[in-house]
């Protein structure tokens, strides 16, 4: 158990390699943090956010929601797509090992069917990350849910396109919309948004914070920040958390 909560700490990047706290858990969880008892669904969505960015150490996870393409899918979908994917890395890794993480993605995500059971009690427990609606589940099949989320506020939205951009921005000050809703890793992959609901975010966040532009040039559509995105990003969680 121990080792399990370790690995998962350092997986969501809330302690770094030597087992410290890092400025994201100081930041969430830390003394005055923004959600120390995480009773706010937008600190899930920034947990969720975090496992997937780089460097992603749950390659399981980091496949289905930033390289696997179907919307529409099965539990043997997923396993085909993993295991060539793994393969692609030259590495041997068991049968029982794929289907273990795949099954513990879907429980993680996916709301359960219990009907079937003689499971333990605590296996019929759902995970919080149920909560962000991501998966649905019907019967053998699973659906990704694009676009509106609930409880994914547009602060959260914005905050991870900004630091997305500090590291995938060659532009320095801007990245386009299709680039933060389609490239691998970026914020529209990893919440499963759609253009309206990225632009809208980003409208309603720009009315706090006038250093964040969207405009539309050319046909290409824009969103513009200031020199220090990642600090920008602290800057609207801040506030977000401040005001909830």
């Amino acid at each position: 158990m121990v080792r399990a909560i370790r690995y998962w700490s350092s997986a969501f990047k809330i302690i770094d390699k030597n087992s410290f706290p890092t400025r994201f858990w100081e930041k969430l969880l830390g003394n005055n943090g923004w959600d120390v008892y995480l009773e706010d669904p937008a600190s899930l969505w920034l947990l969720h956010w975090n496992l997937l960015k780089p460097t992603c150490n749950a390659a399981a996870w980091y496949y289905i929601f930033n390289v696997f393409l179907d919307l529409d899918f099965t539990k043997e979908d997923i396993l085909v797509g993993l295991k060539d994917y793994i393969n692609n890395f030259n590495k041997t890794i068991a049968e029982s090992s794929f289907i273990k993480d795949v099954n513990c993605i879907l429980r993680m995500y996916a709301t359960q069917d219990l009907s079937r059971d003689n499971s333990p009690v605590e296996d019929s427990i759902d995970c919080p990350f149920n909560e962000l609606g991501l998966i649905r589940h019907f019967g053998k099949n699973y659906q990704f849910k694009i676009g509106a989320k609930a409880s994914l506020p547009p602060s959260v939205i914005v905050a991870t396109c900004l630091e997305y951009a500090s590291w995938a921005s060659q532009r320095g000050q801007t990245i386009n919309i299709p680039s933060l809703l389609y490239d691998e890793g970026s914020p529209g992959k990893v919440f499963k948004l759609t253009e309206s609901i990225l632009c809208a975010a980003i409208e309603t966040v720009a009315k706090e914070f006038d250093t964040i532009v969207l405009s539309d040039t050319a046909g290409l559509i824009q969103l513009s920040f200031p020199d220090s995105p990642e600090i920008l990003a602290e800057e609207i969680l801040d506030k977000y958390y401040k005001f909830k």
